[in-house]
């Protein structure tokens, strides 16, 4: 009787370890695909990652779109003069560089009242440039631009002199304390100095910035303390800068010697 009884039992019990034992190798199995689902989700190509805030660029900054123009060129009326101006402004203005320029023989509007519009652009450009040349050096209009440029920041250091086919004799003595770039000898070279310069000083408004709103900061927390506020471009000029940080370049020469 007893032997009966367990061989009645036997297979009920091996049925419900069975079931025991099928239902744990459910749970893990859910829990498995539950963990897959999730992580192939995450990875999906539907999915958008997070991504790490990048610095902010000095040509998408606020800084450089206070102002209309990044570089206004001056030049003379000569045809050499304004074909040296036009390659130089494709050149700034094509991609990478666009750069966003003034060419006073392009953009001021024809009938227009030059010098009005002239001293306009000068104060919506963040830098100017004057190619001075022989011509330059003669015509009246020329002589206007480069003192309206100097009288608009005397001690600005934003004026950027470009010289082409001019012996240094020659050079304004207006101008012999300014860092200029010469065209002579190497254009491109002197197309990439200039694209270098316009952005270092985009940069440093970008950081001018950047120190302005730190020292707010410390001056809320602090009592006492000024702390100074001077701007990079106004103490050193963006080719001074150049010239400190990279090699020793033919190309950029200064006035007095």
């Amino acid at each position: 009787m007893h032997g009966w009884l367990q061989k009645l039992l036997k297979p009920r019990i091996s049925l419900s370890t069975q079931q025991e034992h099928e239902a744990k190798v459910t749970r893990v199995s859910s829990l498995a695909l539950s963990s897959f689902s999730s992580s192939s989700s995450s990875s999906s190509p539907g999915a958008v990652p997070s991504k790490p805030q990048q610095p902010q660029s000095a040509l998408s900054s606020q800084q450089r779109y206070n102002l209309k123009y990044d570089l206004l060129v001056c030049h003379s009326s000569a045809d050499n003069d304004i074909e040296v101006a036009n390659h130089l402004v494709s050149f700034l203005e094509a991609s990478p560089q666009s750069l966003r320029c003034f060419l006073w023989h392009r953009d001021v509007c024809p009938g227009g009242a030059f010098f009005t519009e002239f001293c306009q652009a000068v104060q919506d450009s963040h830098l100017q440039a004057l190619l001075i040349t022989p011509e330059f050096l003669q015509e009246d209009t020329c002589k206007y631009m480069l003192h309206q440029t100097l009288a608009e920041g005397p001690m600005s250091n934003r004026l950027i002199p470009l010289v082409h086919n001019l012996a240094h004799s020659q050079y304004p003595q207006e101008l012999k304390f300014c860092i200029y770039i010469n065209l002579s000898n190497n254009t491109n070279r002197g197309y990439n100095l200039i694209n270098r310069t316009v952005l270092s000083y985009l940069e440093d408004l970008v950081k001018k910035e950047k120190t302005n709103n730190k020292d707010s900061c410390s001056k809320n927390s602090q009592k006492d303390g000024l702390m100074s506020n001077t701007n990079p471009a106004e103490t050193s000029g963006p080719l001074e800068v150049l010239q400190k940080s990279n090699e020793s370049l033919n190309d950029v020469c200064c006035g007095h010697h």
